[in-house]
C-alpha cells in the first residue's frame, strides 16, 4: 500500500471515547450497514486503524426467535476486542427480550439501536427513522433497553435522524430522552428521514445536539468521505468522535487515515491499482471464511467492485466480468488483468460512494403525524414494522 505523508499536522485535541466501561482510543465508530458489515469487512477495517466496528443490524424478533441469519449477523472474531451489535425494534418488550440475551448470553460488549432507517417500507409502519416522533413508544424502548443492559454494565447507544422532515424534527427531545434513560452515548445521522442520502448532511443540528447534551457523549455521522471531513466536523461540532458509513465502501483503508488524522499525522493510503486488486482478493477470501460458502462470498463480494475501483482506469468489460464472478480462481484470474502499476487517481477514487437517492415525501402510518403519541389503531399496527431491513 502506498502511504503518502507531509509534514506532522497539528494533533487534534480529542480524548479517547468513553462508552461505559469501554474506551474507543480512535473515536471512530464503523456504521452497521447491512450485507457490508459482516465480519470479514470489519476484519479488514481493524487492520487499517483504530476505532470501534458494529456488526450489520439485526432485528429484535429475529434474534429473539433465533433466526440462522440472526445469530451470523450477531457472531464475532475472537479477535474483536468490542463486540459490537446494533438492534432494530418497534415493540419495548421484544426489544428487551432482544437485549436480555445478548446480555445473559455474553454475546456483546456494546449495543446501539437503531431509530434511523429512512427505508419506505419501514416508516410507513412507523419504525426506523419515523419512530422518535412517538414520544411514548421511544422513551419505553430506550428505557427498556438501557435497563436489561445495565444488569451486566453493557453500555447502550442509540443512533438516530435529524426527523421525519423539516417541519417534524425529532433529534433534540429524543436526544435528552435518551440521555435521561441512561444511554452511554448519542449519534445522530444529520439528515431528515425525507432526504434518504441526498443532498449535504446538516452538521449545524449535529453541533446543536453537541450542545444541547453537553453531559454524554455525541457522535456526528453524515457525509464523511475523508480523514479530512472527519477533522472538519469535530472542529465545527464539537462531538466526541465520527461514525462512518458510506464513506469506507471499498475503501477499508479509510480508517487508517482517520487514525493518523486524530492523532495529527498526515499520512494517507494512495494504493495503486495492484493494491486495490490485492485488497479485493484479500476481502474474498475472507468471506469465503465468514460464509463458509465460495459461491455465496463471491455473490457478495460483487456489491463492492464498483466501491473498490471507483475513479481508477479499469475497462467497461473487464468491470462487468469481475461483477460476475462465481470462484475465487475467476475473481483472480480477472483481477491479475488489471494494470498492477496504475497509479491513485487521487480525488476520482474519492468523494460520495453508492446510490444517494432523491428526497422523497416519507411513507408513514395514517395520520402519524396528527399527534406525538400513539392511538390505538397504530399501536395494534406497529409490530408489522420489525422487518429483517436496515439503514441510517
Amino acid at each position: 500500500m502506498t502511504v503518502a505523508a507531509t509534514p506532522p499536522a497539528p494533533k487534534l485535541e480529542l480524548p479517547p471515547l468513553k462508552l461505559g466501561p469501554i474506551t474507543v482510543d480512535t473515536p471512530v465508530i464503523l456504521a452497521p450497514m447491512a450485507g457490508i458489515t459482516n465480519s470479514a469487512f470489519r476484519r479488514l477495517c481493524r487492520e487499517y486503524g483504530g476505532g470501534m466496528y458494529v456488526a450489520e443490524m439485526v432485528t429484535s424478533r429475529a434474534l429473539v426467535e433465533r433466526t440462522p441469519e440472526s445469530l451470523r449477523i450477531i457472531s464475532h472474531d475472537d479477535d474483536e476486542k468490542v463486540r459490537s451489535v446494533q438492534l432494530y425494534g418497534v415493540d419495548p418488550v421484544t426489544v428487551g427480550a432482544a437485549v436480555r440475551m445478548l446480555v445473559e448470553e455474553d454475546r456483546a460488549d456494546h449495543i446501539d439501536l437503531n431509530f434511523g432507517c429512512p427505508v419506505p417500507k419501514v416508516t410507513r409502519r412507523g419504525g426506523g427513522s419515523a419512530l422518535p416522533w412517538k414520544i411514548d413508544l421511544f422513551t419505553s424502548i430506550v428505557q427498556t433497553a438501557v435497563r436489561e443492559a445495565s444488569k451486566d454494565n453493557i453500555p447502550l447507544t442509540i443512533k438516530m435522524r435529524k426527523g421525519i422532515d423539516d417541519d417534524h424534527l425529532t433529534y433534540l427531545d429524543a436526544g435528552r430522552i435518551a440521555r435521561d434513560a441512561g444511554v452511554a452515548a448519542v449519534a445522530l445521522h444529520g439528515r431528515t428521514a425525507a432526504q434518504f442520502y441526498s443532498g449535504q448532511a446538516d452538521w449545524s443540528a449535529i453541533a446543536r445536539l453537541r450542545e444541547a447534551l453537553p453531559d454524554i457523549p455525541v457522535l456526528g455521522n453524515g457525509d464523511i468521505w475523508s480523514a479530512e471531513d472527519a477533522v472538519r466536523m469535530v472542529r465545527e461540532t464539537g462531538v466526541d468522535g465520527v461514525v462512518v458509513g458510506r464513506g469506507c465502501q471499498g475503501r477499508p483503508w479509510l480508517f487508517g487515515d482517520l487514525q493518523a488524522a486524530f492523532e495529527g499525522s498526515d499520512t494517507r493510503f494512495r494504493p495503486n491499482l495492484g493494491q486495490v486488486a490485492e485488497g479485493v482478493y484479500r476481502h474474498a477470501e475472507l468471506m469465503v471464511e465468514t460464509f463458509g460458502d465460495e459461491g455465496k462470498a463471491l455473490r457478495e463480494i460483487r456489491k463492492h467492485i464498483a466501491w473498490y475501483f471507483k475513479g481508477y482506469v479499469v475497462g467497461g468489460e473487464l468491470r462487468t466480468r469481475m461483477a460476475l464472478v462465481s470462484s475465487l480462481e475467476d475473481l483472480r484470474r480477472a483481477l491479475d488483468e488489471l494494470d498492477a502499476e496504475s497509479p491513485y487517481p487521487g480525488s476520482d477514487a474519492e468523494g460520495p460512494r453508492g446510490r444517494a437517492g432523491s428526497p422523497k415525501r416519507p411513507a408513514l402510518p395514517k395520520d402519524w403525524l396528527e399527534s406525538r403519541a400513539l392511538n390505538t389503531e397504530q399501536s395494534a399496527d406497529i409490530s408489522a414494522a420489525e422487518l429483517d431491513v436496515s439503514g441510517g
